[in-house]
């Protein structure tokens, strides 16, 4: 699409890491949302591990352009409430976008990342989510859960990497013992990291890919395509989907 020389500046807002990995994603995100539409600033932001802050770069822009901030977070919690909140609240020209999930088309992705890696009708799923002690993001994932659900021929159930229960490997052993014959692990993550490398020993049939990464390699198109569904929603005053 023709967008105009002034439209509204994007900051990606990621958590943060110190993993070289993760940080290469953010910026291969940032490139390829460059790319696809060469009027938009695109900025990323963290708020939480690693500079810049959400609120430097918000403050870096909002003074003499339109923002919107784009969380790129799966659910709603602290640092969507409190930490982007805060950034984008002294500013009349910054909004933000409210996170990037739960959202259908990431929906779409979660449930193909499971065939992908290999589940059949009949297996039991453990949806693993990153965790947070914010019940506004069990509520977000357990919207995730129904639709996997609606998506796949079998139970699902939600489990968590930390700061909520069940953790994982206790899911996946709580399946086994209640009688199921293949369990695998659909992972609510955006990337690569720490958290989806120790999934591998949570004791599953299988695990699925990150959102963020395709196939083969590459990012996966449909979460740019969430990412500008939230922009343009945002920057136009519209409720996200």
């Amino acid at each position: 699409m023709d967008v105009p020389s002034e439209a509204p500046a994007l900051v990606l807002c990621a958590h943060g890491t110190r993993g070289p990995h993760g940080r290469r994603t953010v910026g291969a995100l940032v490139d390829a949302l460059g790319r696809q539409r060469p009027g938009t600033a695109v900025r990323a932001a963290f708020v939480d591990v690693q500079p810049p802050s959400v609120a430097e770069v918000v403050a870096d822009l909002a003074g003499g352009r339109d923002v919107v901030v784009v969380p790129v977070l799966l659910s709603a919690g602290h640092h969507v409430g409190h930490d982007v909140a805060r950034a984008v609240a002294p500013w009349s020209r910054a909004v933000s976008a409210g996170p990037l999930g739960p959202h259908p088309l990431l929906d779409d992705v979660l449930a193909d990342r499971l065939v992908e890696a290999g589940a059949r009708d009949g297996d039991a799923v453990v949806l693993a989510a990153a965790g947070s002690s914010d019940p506004r993001a069990a509520v977000d994932v357990a919207r995730v859960a129904d639709a996997l659900r609606r998506r796949h021929a079998g139970e699902v159930v939600v489990a968590y990497g930390a700061a909520a229960h069940p953790r994982v490997p206790a899911a996946v052993a709580d399946l086994r013992a209640a009688g199921a014959a293949r369990v695998v692990v659909a992972p609510y993550l955006l990337g690569p990291g720490t958290f989806h490398d120790r999934l591998a020993g949570a004791g599953a049939d299988a695990v699925g890919g990150p959102l963020l990464t395709a196939p083969g390699g590459g990012l996966e198109a449909r979460v740019l395509q969430a990412v500008w569904d939230r922009y343009d929603r945002a920057a136009e005053g519209r409720p996200a989907a």
